[in-house]
């Protein structure tokens, strides 16, 4: 799931460019929502520095103290991957635009064609990228690899538990392991954990506890337990945790 941000000072704009964007996602199934559609740039900024965010429009002129080259700059700052395309009827901006690693520049009005040659593009990008994201077989789902908390094995069904939501995809782990970095580890037969998500490690029961909840678990297998430690310990990713304990 790719989530999208929309800022544009043009309320009809803004929401003629959300029904464009709806369309497309129905129409190539794309599998994207919009989290956000706003008006106000301090907003965006707000919601930004709490939620991960994949795609963001911004029109360059906001009629604002900030205009959308500074929030494409406080983007920039806190996230290096996240997609920007800027939208704007002052073609004058095009080069000035591009030093934020910008991924399109629409010049207004926008067009349902032009828009969804830039969608195609970003979604064939996405997907093709071995270390932010992960695409499920079968269907053009993508996620981003920082969301996923660990990926559990069950039955014919391969479940990706991400901080949001649940994917589902009939497929396998040797499929799936050349897709992810390396902080994803196998731990068990029917699980692969996501190193950077951990929290806290039972080594008496075995159990692996992500994100402070205590319903996000996944478990170590004998046979991968002591593969599982040398890598997790050598690869300093205990680093996350302040220290591994013995819970009862």
């Amino acid at each position: 799931m790719l989530d999208f941000i929309l800022c544009d000072d043009n309320i009809n704009i803004l929401n003629r460019l959300e029904k464009m964007l709806e369309s497309i996602f129905i129409s190539k199934k794309f599998d994207a929502q919009i989290v956000l559609s706003t008006t106000k740039p301090e907003e965006l900024i707000n919601y930004i520095r709490s939620h991960n965010v994949n795609v963001v429009f911004l029109d360059i002129d906001l009629k604002s103290k900030i205009s959308g080259l500074d929030l494409a700059n406080m983007i920039r700052k806190k996230d290096k991957n996240i997609y920007i395309i800027f939208t704007t009827g002052h073609l004058e901006y095009g080069l000035v635009a591009y030093k934020y690693k910008t991924f399109d520049y629409l010049p207004k009005p926008i067009t349902a064609e032009r828009l969804e040659e830039t969608l195609v593009r970003l979604f064939e990008d996405a997907s093709g990228s071995e270390t932010s994201f992960v695409r499920l077989d079968n269907n053009k789902t993508i996620i981003r690899q920082d969301s996923i908390q660990y990926i559990q094995k069950d039955g014919m069904k391969v479940v990706f538990h991400t901080d949001t939501r649940n994917y589902e995809t009939y497929s396998s782990f040797r499929k799936i392991m050349p897709q992810l970095s390396d902080n994803f580890v196998q731990c068990h037969k029917s699980y692969i954990v996501n190193t950077e998500k951990i929290t806290d490690i039972s080594t008496s029961n075995n159990t692996i506890f992500l994100d402070n909840n205590e319903n996000a678990k996944c478990f170590i297998g004998p046979k991968y337990k002591n593969n599982f430690m040398e890598v997790f310990n050598d690869g300093n990713f205990s680093n996350y945790l302040d220290s591994i304990n013995n819970r009862k």
